[in-house]
């Protein structure tokens, strides 16, 4: 008989640490910002995928700053957590209706950029298409360039293409 493996210690005390990170090779990655992904970037992605898996990863906001105090209410709610999974599922169907095998994630960061390119390293992709929203100039100069900001922390290992609607 085998020994029972022991529980992580936070297991006993009531919610489990974070999911692992998805690490299925993928040819291309889609990352979105909770915005709906257009059908000509699944065109794109089926494109340059060549036959090969698509991943897809939708980031949930969390708001506010990591120096204040922890505050659940700076968290996503369960409706905008299902919005997020509802656009994962969404372009998970047309990408499998494409004939491409597709997997996604839904990730809660304040770190867009971060998250995009460590879960682009972690599936070994080759392309990285980010979808975000179309704003106005002083908007994006606040706030940034997600696309670009991937770009910086990939570096030249990957092709990043930023995709606004």
């Amino acid at each position: 008989m085998e020994d029972p493996v022991p529980n992580p210690p936070r297991a006993r005390f009531g919610k489990g640490k974070w999911d692992r990170q998805p690490s299925q090779p993928s040819a291309v990655l889609i990352a979105t910002v909770g915005v709906p992904i257009p059908p000509d970037v699944i065109r794109r992605a089926v494109e340059l995928s060549g036959g090969r898996p698509v991943a897809v990863v939708s980031i949930a906001r969390i708001y506010g700053s990591s120096f204040g105090l922890p505050n659940p209410g700076l968290l996503p709610t369960r409706t905008e957590m299902d919005e997020q999974l509802a656009l994962v599922n969404k372009a998970i169907n047309r990408l499998e209706r494409a004939g491409v095998e597709a997997w996604g994630q839904v990730a809660t960061t304040r770190r867009f950029a971060k998250t995009i390119a460590q879960a682009a390293r972690a599936r070994e992709v080759d392309h990285v298409l980010v979808v975000t929203s179309e704003v106005a100039r002083w908007r994006q100069v606040i706030e940034g360039d997600v696309a670009r900001d991937v770009r910086r922390r990939i570096g030249k290992e990957m092709e990043v293409e930023g995709i606004a609607i």
